[in-house]
């Protein structure tokens, strides 16, 4: 290993998509009404990056292998009054 700095190597990338729809429906001229739908990870790609995704450890039997992944997709919806 010599004198490389600690945790060198680089694991998978990364393919995120996110993506939100919005609707607002006038009630009366001064109050609305507003849904908004947010997807993270829109095309459920599963996601191994950062630093718990690969074994740093050099003594494991795992070494450099993936061994955790990011969370799948996540959908997230909200209402809103606005007066």
């Amino acid at each position: 290993m010599g004198n490389t700095r600690r945790r060198y190597f680089a694991g998978p990338g990364i393919e995120n998509f996110d993506t939100a729809l919005q609707k607002e429906v006038r009630i009366t001229e001064a109050k609305a009404f507003e849904l908004r739908a947010e997807v993270f990870n829109a095309l459920n790609h599963a996601q191994f990056f950062g630093p718990a995704a690969v074994d740093g450890n050099i003594s494991d039997s795992t070494f450099g292998q993936i061994v955790n992944a990011s969370s799948p997709r996540l959908v997230q919806l909200a209402a809103r009054l606005v007066f």
